[in-house]
């Protein structure tokens, strides 16, 4: 696991009328702050990559449809430096990836369906503290292949 990625088991109730599926709470040994909620959709092999942020943490969950979350590491001075995770989140695999700051990370959209990621971050969008690379760049190691499940 890439050094200072959580990923944590979320809860999900379950009752003849449907489903409650938590995400973040403020009461949350994990909590850090709230910036804004966003939610990212994203059609069946589809691929947003690469993006990170200077100081934004991300606290994504997946609520509907299915993605590989992948991220890398090119901090300099992390003990994880050159690593690459992957991460299935959906309601099958319903847990909370926390990513922080400087790590590189985009998604893939998984299964038969458009998926929808919901982002806590830690603070409002501002373009001036997000870097862009080309999903398909070489300076990740990482080769994007949609497998459908």
């Amino acid at each position: 696991m890439i050094d200072g990625v959580k990923i944590i088991p979320l809860k999900q109730i379950v009752d003849e009328r449907g489903k409650v599926m938590h995400m973040l709470r403020s009461d949350s040994k994990d909590f850090q702050t709230f910036g804004e909620i966003y939610f990212s959709c994203v059609h069946p092999g589809a691929v947003k990559a690469w993006h990170i942020h200077k100081t934004m943490t991300l606290n994504y969950a997946v609520p509907h449809g299915e993605i590989k979350l992948v991220l890398y590491d090119d901090r300099p001075k992390s003990p994880t430096k050159g690593e690459v995770q992957e991460i299935i989140l959906g309601p099958d695999h319903y847990q909370l990836a926390i990513v922080p700051p400087l790590v590189w990370n985009g998604f893939t959209g998984l299964g038969t369906e458009m998926s929808i990621v919901a982002n806590c971050a830690t603070i409002p969008h501002d373009p001036n503290e997000i870097e862009r690379l080309d999903p398909f760049s070489n300076n990740i190691p990482y080769e994007w292949n949609a497998v459908r499940r």
